[in-house]
């Protein structure tokens, strides 16, 4: 059989971690994380990483592999990524990779532009203002700093529009001119399959979820690392909300209702960059539907 790594890609709560498991365990093969959050040993109930038991029936890379301190992005990823999948790919034919962050997906199959790194000064400048000043002056910056990316890039998501401002800063060049777009052939075969469900349904589930994080913990776990509230890492939906609940801005029922839309929105940018994508095959969180779409694809 060629080599072939199959893709699980969708929104935020519909299902992908245990569905993942499942598929990973028809093959008797291993997980790639994509999520972007995962990765972080310091953050659990607020990214719902896989289970212990999830993780002790199929082992997970890219799970708890770094810190928050360090610098984590989609080149990072991707050159992980790459090395697991070969290391997988000596002992079997399959490989299975599960997650949201579209980005690092892209990364991982297309390849990812090398775009120079800015100055820990810069970085940690520009965290230390949107941890004070938040979305609204961030979004400023990057419409008086870099117009070409604010007409053309994710304007909503903090991490792009702080890594979009580092670059400006440091290089005097818009990311949007340094990203070349030449894709990259892997020398091994993807199959990308899509999970959807009726938005009423997902979010839904997306209400269960966050209502479920705050009976497990999440207050604590976003309390334990206020002093580091200022990290790149930590400027994501479930910890920002609750950052403001303790510095007063919200009352913790606010907190929680401001994840739940958060959250929904991300969802939706998440459907919304996936859809883009031609090659993923749609269906829905099941797993006998997943396996005739990877069945019929291999």
């Amino acid at each position: 059989m060629v080599k072939t790594c199959i893709i699980i890609a969708g929104p935020t709560a519909i299902g992908k971690t245990s569905l993942a498991v499942s598929v990973a365990q028809q093959f008797s093969t291993q997980i790639i994380s994509a999520d972007s959050r995962q990765c972080f040993r310091e953050l659990s109930i607020g990214v719902a990483k896989p289970s212990a038991a999830e993780r002790s029936l199929v082992p997970h890379h890219f799970i708890s592999s770094h810190s928050i301190h360090d610098n984590v992005n989609a080149v990072v990823f991707e050159n992980y990524a790459l090395d697991k999948v070969q290391d997988i790919f000596l002992h079997n034919d399959i490989a299975v990779m599960v997650g949201g962050t579209g980005l690092y997906i892209k990364a991982f199959c297309e390849g990812m532009d090398q775009v120079p790194p800015a100055s820990d000064n810069i970085k940690e400048k520009i965290a230390q203002d949107f941890a004070t000043h938040g979305l609204p002056w961030l979004q400023e910056q990057i419409q008086q700093e870099d117009p070409l990316y604010y007409a053309q890039g994710e304007i909503k998501n903090p991490q792009r529009l702080m890594r979009a401002l580092e670059v400006k800063l440091s290089t005097g060049r818009s990311i949007i001119e340094l990203q070349t777009k030449q894709k990259i052939t892997r020398d091994f075969n993807m199959i990308k399959i899509g999970l959807q469900l009726p938005r009423e349904e997902l979010y839904q589930r997306i209400n269960y979820r966050v209502d479920e994080m705050i009976t497990q913990g999440l207050r604590e776990e976003v309390g334990s690392l206020l002093p580091v509230k200022h990290l790149n890492a930590l400027q994501t939906v479930g910890y920002r909300e609750l950052f403001s609940f303790f510095n007063g801005a919200f009352s913790l029922s606010q907190a929680i209702d401001a994840i739940k839309l958060n959250t929904r929105h991300y969802a939706k940018r998440q459907m919304t960059w996936f859809k883009k994508d031609a090659g993923i095959k749609w269906c829905a969180p099941e797993l006998a539907q997943v396996m005739l779409q990877i069945k019929s694809a291999l």
